[in-house]
């Protein structure tokens, strides 16, 4: 997706003498972004904190950065996937199956919703919890080719990639931060800090 590298990565640019827009009435409707731009939008304003990789490389300075912010080295960790667990075990951190007692929760997503900005999961990363029971501060690895339109489409892939059954308890994290809003899909539990960290797969 070229539209992260022009949007993260302005030294990239080429120097372009900009070409004025042409005047649009304004009985027009809006001109939709993106999706993929649309999501990151939704995404920051709804308080999350987001950071685009084009590499592992880069993936592995973002959580370094990340961890320094927080102060997070040397600390347990809530990681219920054992891939994503072996992927970052570099980092002195210690990963546990609980959320008793730990800095963060490390996991994985179902898709990234374009729409509301949101992260759709299920059971297949829960793995029987609620959201309320996880740790305040979460952050997600996830791929560029996971950014669907809306809740709906990321829905029909859970069905389609599912061979054993439909996960059960599917659910968004929408609001981040102090951004409290309750709507069904989070059950009023949705208020987490929240570092998505994207990497670039298409």
């Amino acid at each position: 997706m070229s539209l992260f590298r022009r949007l993260l990565n302005p030294r990239r640019k080429k120097k372009e003498s900009p070409s004025p827009k042409p005047e649009v009435s304004k009985h027009f409707p809006e001109e939709k972004l993106p999706m993929d731009e649309e999501f990151v939008k939704n995404f920051c304003e709804n308080g999350g904190k987001f950071l685009y990789c084009e590499d592992m490389k880069e993936v592995s300075e973002a959580l370094d950065n990340i961890l320094l912010e927080n102060d997070w080295y040397e600390t347990e960790v809530c990681c219920l996937n054992k891939k994503l667990s072996q992927k970052f075990d570099d980092y002195n951190l210690s990963f546990k199956t609980n959320s008793e007692n730990t800095s963060f929760m490390l996991t994985t997503c179902e898709s990234l919703v374009s729409d509301k900005g949101s992260i759709l999961l299920s059971s297949n990363q829960l793995k029987g919890r609620k959201l309320w029971e996880l740790p305040k501060d979460i952050v997600i690895f996830a791929t560029t080719s996971q950014i669907v339109g809306n809740i709906s489409d990321g829905m029909r892939i859970i069905k389609m990639e599912s061979k054993n059954g439909i996960p059960v308890d599917i659910t968004t994290i929408r609001y981040f931060g102090n951004k409290i809003k309750d709507d069904f899909m989070t059950y009023g539990n949705s208020n987490k800090n929240v570092y998505l960290i994207l990497l670039e797969d298409l």
